[in-house]
């Protein structure tokens, strides 16, 4: 038993190490990188065929990340038809190339979340990243130009002839610039402010269309006045005032060219360093001194010893092998956070393999939290962890293989649906509630998944669930009833109080087991529901049919095939589709626990009616609780889209 925690620890000791890395590629700023997102339009067209859709966007986007590093823009494309990937990104004159490089990977994280929407445009304090199916570079207007108002403080009108004298100098500037960059700093007469004012246009365009896209910038954003913030998001340009100082300083070489100095990135670079060596020398004292009062004064080096010894620590070397240098012939899935290949180890032993995709430092973060979580907890309906590898330029997870991947690939499609009899969706179903109620109340720390759904449900070869995908889970003592946090799921599956005010509890789960529910018994997706099949969300199509006693019209046509004659099956379908609607109840406390909901499924009790679910479209549900947002008033009205909130999979579609 002290082994086996012994492994866990290491484990969690090894990614304290991985994230010092991502924080190595990534950390230290030279000045502000003005990573917050602004804004994110996603696409209004389906992606054509998803399996050449996206390796074409990865490669679009890998090949912008080596011109960003270089000269902060870039521009790529690859593939033909319908599934060519268009690709831009910019980061604003005034950053260096170090804050150049942090903006543009929060954008990479945060863009892909349009899928399987075939585009998308992102606008961040700092930078621009756009991707399409179709070339857009020379556009410079269209119809989602926009502006959108900080309407904190009220200014004067002293203020407004400032910032509109800030706003000439910088549109005038910019068309005639190299980077189309222009900024302006205008004093507010009689006191000790200023106007400060950016514009930046993207290198694609020519000096006239640059102009223009400014000057009806200009014109739009001085609707803002006289309030204190504005930011235009135009189709070819972005230009911001504030009343604040929000600009970097861009040292000059020469007085001209306006490229951050190779002295400045050294000296930041030898910052990172120093910073990162610091947190790691107070990191490594704080773990010897808690370990040396448990264990003694050598138990840093039997957690060295254990991870060398259990095999915890995968060679990238090996890893790599393995997959076959990580060809997509070995893919299993693509995802938001990156990519999962099967692997064949020297030993024979199948493996899945997950790639991080973006190494900054939230998924740093992601990452070593899905191990913390994963390596504490082990049950038959859990996915079972490895080891890792942070020695390479990336960092692996390393898992069991699971012959028939995920449970999204077998209810969502006609035909391997009929592989999945009433029988192995009800074994599913229970192994799923087993593995929850395991994570709500068995294990030492009450952990919350946060993320489930049928894409994290995978199945064994004899199709028997495990939860997977533990980067969103968070955990929490017993002596607490919730815990606030920032949202992060996927739409369609989270609870209304949670994607409303960030509140957690266990009943977000419970929730999300609902919806599964009807989407194992029903074979359709919630969070595709507004296709042209059906137009109301499958949870209010569900609760509907429930009350006017039609929902066998509802099933999967493959359960009717199968079982048309048999009353048994009709009777635990309909009591599936009954515990799940008990699950998505709005209000939280009218919700069973999991493993009440567990009990319900695998007895004959009574059942109690359901109360109504939250009608709630979730592509449209604006936030109304802005007590933590700094950014509350120039968010408000905007709604909360599909790509403000994190898709995570284990092995995505």
């Amino acid at each position: 038993m002290q082994v086996n925690q012994d492994m866990k620890k290491a484990i969690i000791f090894l990614y304290y190490q991985c994230i010092f890395l991502c924080l190595i590629g990534f950390g230290g700023v030279s000045g502000d990188a003005r990573a917050r997102t602004v804004k994110i339009r996603c696409a209004r067209q389906l992606e054509n065929n998803g399996s050449i859709f996206v390796p074409n966007f990865v490669a679009t986007m890998e090949n912008i990340s080596e011109q960003m590093r270089t000269s902060g823009f870039g521009v790529a494309t690859t593939g033909s038809g319908l599934d060519t990937s268009y690709g831009l990104a910019q980061c604003y004159g005034d950053l260096s190339l170090l804050d150049c490089v942090l903006c543009y990977a929060e954008a990479r994280t945060v863009l892909p979340q349009c899928y399987p929407n075939n585009g998308g445009r992102i606008f961040l304090d700092g930078c621009f990243m756009r991707s399409e199916n179709y070339s857009f570079f020379e556009d410079y207007k269209g119809p989602e130009d926009e502006f959108v108002c900080g309407n904190t403080t009220r200014k004067t009108s002293t203020f407004g002839e400032s910032a509109r004298q800030a706003l000439s100098m910088a549109v005038s500037t910019a068309p005639n610039d190299q980077r189309y960059h222009g900024r302006a700093q205008v004093a507010i007469p009689g006191t000790n402010e200023s106007a400060y004012v950016l514009a930046d246009c993207w290198r694609t365009l020519n000096s006239s269309s640059c102009r223009a896209c400014l000057e009806n910038a200009s014109a739009s954003i001085s609707r803002c006045l006289p309030w204190s913030e504005g930011r235009a998001l135009h189709t070819g340009c972005f230009v911001r005032y504030s009343d604040r100082d929000f600009l970097n300083p861009v040292p000059r070489n020469g007085g001209s060219g306006g490229n951050v100095t190779v002295i400045v990135v050294s000296v930041v670079s030898s910052l990172v360093v120093l910073g990162v060596a610091v947190a790691t020398g107070i990191y490594i004292r704080k773990q010897r001194y808690i370990q040396k009062k448990r264990r003694g004064s050598n138990d840093a080096q039997k957690l060295v010893k254990t991870l060398h010894d259990s095999s915890l620590n995968f060679k990238y070397s090996t890893l790599e092998k393995a997959t076959g240098s990580f060809d997509n012939v070995n893919k299993l899935g693509q995802g938001g956070f990156g990519s999962v290949y099967k692997g064949v180890l020297p030993d024979g032993r199948e493996i899945a393999v997950k790639r991080l995709f973006f190494n900054n430092r939230h998924r740093a973060a992601d990452f070593y939290n899905e191990v913390n979580m994963i390596s504490s907890v082990e049950h038959k309906n859990l996915v079972r962890l490895l080891g890792c590898s942070c020695s390479g330029p990336e960092s692996l997870l390393v898992y069991e293989f699971l012959a028939n991947k995920s449970l999204d690939r077998f209810i969502f499609d006609q035909n391997k649906g009929k592989v999945l009899t009433w029988e192995k969706r009800y074994d599913i179903v229970v192994g799923t509630a087993e593995g929850l109620v395991y994570l709500h109340e068995n294990s030492k720390t009450r952990i919350i998944h946060r993320d489930i759904k049928a894409s994290n449900i995978l199945l064994d070869s004899r199709f028997r669930a495990k939860i997977a995908d533990f980067g969103l889970a968070r955990s929490f003592q017993d002596d607490k009833s919730h815990i606030s946090t920032a949202i992060a799921g996927t739409l369609g599956y989270m609870a209304p109080e949670y994607l409303a005010h960030g509140q957690l509890t266990e009943k977000a789960d419970v929730y999300s087991f609902g919806v599964l529910l009807l989407e194992i018994v029903t074979g359709k997706q919630n969070n595709r529901s507004k296709s042209a099949e059906y137009s109301e969300s499958l949870v209010t199509i569900t609760w509907k049919r429930f009350q006017a006693g039609t929902l066998e019209e509802l099933y999967d046509p493959n359960l009717m095939l199968q079982n048309h004659h048999n009353s048994n099956v009709k009777n635990d379908v309909f009591r599936v589709v009954h515990v799940g609607l008990l699950c998505i109840q709005e209000a939280p406390s009218l919700r069973p626990t999991m493993a009440k909901a567990l009990q319900m499924l695998t007895t004959e009790e009574h059942l109690p009616a359901p109360t109504h679910p939250p009608f709630t479209d979730e592509n449209t549900m604006e936030l109304n609780d802005t007590s933590e947002d700094p950014w509350y008033p120039l968010n408000a009205g905007l709604s909360l889209s599909v790509a403000t909130v994190e898709d995570s999979s284990f092995y995505p579609r």
